[in-house]
């Protein structure tokens, strides 16, 4: 299955989910509605044409102030058909906020919760939405590029 059939196959099941597409980008990506991420993901991953059975990366961008919003970028593959498909989700910088998709994919757990903890997004219905890589009381998400470092973390220094 090509790129173009992926598109029309959940353009004809979600007719609104598809708001363009990033031919440059490798693989291909699809832009999606952020309020119809999860349908679209359980549709490609349950259709018996795609089967996207393995997410292999999540990975969030900040577009920073200026364009004042972040991306989720959801690379996926589908090991019996061998195919592989981005799908790209534009949020706005002041409330990241998305729809888990770890009910899926269950490496969408350590993904997203990576995602939180560097760079604030936050995924809604997540199992576990701790901080993974990060103490609880961290002040702020280091990968925004608004970040300011703290200047100490419980009475020690941070920057050297």
């Amino acid at each position: 299955m090509q790129f173009e059939e992926i598109k029309k196959l959940i353009e004809q099941e979600l007719p609104s989910a598809v708001i363009g597409e990033d031919l440059e980008s490798t693989p291909k990506a699809l832009l999606i509605h952020p309020s119809e991420i999860k349908e679209v993901c359980t549709f490609i991953h349950a259709h018996e044409k795609t089967y996207f059975d393995s997410l292999s990366c999540l990975t969030v961008l900040d577009n920073g102030e200026e364009k004042n919003t972040m991306e989720v970028i959801y690379n996926l593959y589908s090991i019996p058909y061998d195919l592989h498909l981005a799908l790209k989700v534009e949020l706005d910088r002041n409330k990241p906020e998305i729809e888990s998709v770890t009910a899926i994919w269950r490496a969408a757990d350590w993904h997203e919760r990576e995602a939180y903890d560097l760079l604030g997004i936050q995924f809604n219905n997540h199992p576990d939405p701790r901080r993974i890589l990060l103490p609880d009381d961290w002040v702020g998400h280091p990968l925004r590029k608004d970040y300011v470092e703290q200047e100490t973390y419980h009475e020690v220094k941070v920057k050297y």
